[in-house]
């Protein structure tokens, strides 16, 4: 259920700026939770936003897209479980590659472990 609230307020908060009032919703499909506590829901609206989710008591996937105010086409995958929500997208920012540098250190001290005297120095 909280789950489903965070999904709904980003997709919110993300959209915020290029609301369209007149937004229609064309699909909206909700299988309500089955013995052993599996749940599915979808919508789709008019203004071109489609949200999927399905999950259990042990997480969720997720999908979504929508048009950015800037004309971007946004989608993003998801995951949610013990670990934490993971998303996926293209949009998200990523961490710059490892310099090459740092490898060839992580390399040699790989290759090169402390002698039990270095150890004992510590």
């Amino acid at each position: 259920q909280i789950l489903k609230l965070f999904c709904l307020a980003l997709i919110g908060c993300a959209c915020a700026d290029n609301i369209n009032k007149d937004a229609q919703i064309r699909s909206f499909q909700n299988e309500a939770s089955d013995a052993e506590g599996n749940y599915q829901y979808a919508y789709e609206t008019s203004n071109g936003i489609q949200f999927q989710e399905a999950g259990n008591a042990n997480g969720a996937r997720g999908a979504l897209a929508y048009v950015s105010p800037e004309g971007e086409h946004i989608s993003l995958s998801y995951t949610a479980d013990e670990s934490g929500f993971h998303p996926v997208g293209d949009h998200l920012p990523t961490p710059p590659p490892v310099p090459a540098y740092v490898l060839r250190a992580l390399e040699y001290i790989r290759t090169h472990p402390p002698s039990p005297a270095q150890k004992d120095q510590q």
